[in-house]
């Protein structure tokens, strides 16, 4: 798990050193997928940037978009037989961005 943790923040450091401000940082949790997203400030809108990656193993999937406000953009995993999915929210407010669970079941 620490190559894991390793790796996340290398990721984040990569994307935060192109970026014209620190960026804003938060931690995903999508049960077999976790990861961190961040994003920076820019003209055209918040690019916001989420890594996750399932296990040491497996090759890390990086999802790229930018928000204008009012925006959204909802990442989720199917659950297994019977049972509801896991998924997170990121959302543009205004100058600022949330990071919550999605409301609902994501089957």
């Amino acid at each position: 798990m620490r190559t894991l943790s390793t790796a996340l923040a290398l990721a984040v450091m990569a994307g935060a050193a192109a970026a014209a401000e620190t960026p804003q940082a938060r931690s995903i949790d999508l049960g077999a997928l976790k990861g961190v997203a961040y994003y920076t400030a820019e003209a055209d809108g918040y690019h916001v940037v989420a890594t996750l990656v399932g296990d040491e193993t497996s090759t890390p999937i990086r999802v790229v978009a930018t928000l204008a406000d009012g925006q959204r953009i909802t990442l989720s995993t199917p659950g297994a037989a019977q049972e509801a999915g896991r998924s997170v929210d990121i959302v543009r407010h205004g100058d600022r961005l949330s990071i919550d669970p999605a409301a609902g079941p994501t089957d």
